[in-house]
């Protein structure tokens, strides 16, 4: 049997590396990886990975002069690449959004009364849009 590549992680570019960290640390529970902790001098705070409870790596951040935010849904600026999170029920659905919205998020798009998929589409404060969807 061939042996295949197996996924790291998904890294997003960003003005702000620690910032776009805190927001997806706080938001899905992840954890720094040793030496990625915040600290009084982030003047190399350039790549920043999360991990999950059993140390996976999750999701990387890699600092970039510029960044033109995605105006999604027009493709002036196309998303190039987004994140689903699913959550268990409509309730949830809500919960999670607010809690987004709350760490810095913003609302794209409100499918939330959506009978066969209720999501939202939201913004990072860095302006990467993910999907939270009832799955």
């Amino acid at each position: 049997m061939a042996d295949y590549p197996r996924l790291l992680h998904t890294v997003l570019d960003t003005t702000d590396a620690r910032g776009s960290a805190e927001f997806y640390r706080e938001l899905l529970g992840l954890r720094y990886r040793p030496g990625d902790e915040p600290s009084g001098d982030d003047r190399h705070a350039d790549w920043l990975v999360l991990v999950d409870q059993a140390g996976r790596r999750q999701l990387a951040f890699q600092q970039v002069e510029r960044l033109p935010r995605s105006t999604w849904p027009t493709h002036e600026v196309p998303m190039q690449l987004h994140v689903d999170f699913t959550v268990p029920d409509a309730t949830e659905l809500a919960r999670h959004r607010d809690r987004a919205c709350a760490l810095g998020a913003t609302i794209l798009l409100d499918r939330s009364d959506d009978p066969e998929e209720p999501l939202y589409v939201l913004a990072d404060p860095a302006g990467h849009p993910f999907c939270f969807l009832v799955g």
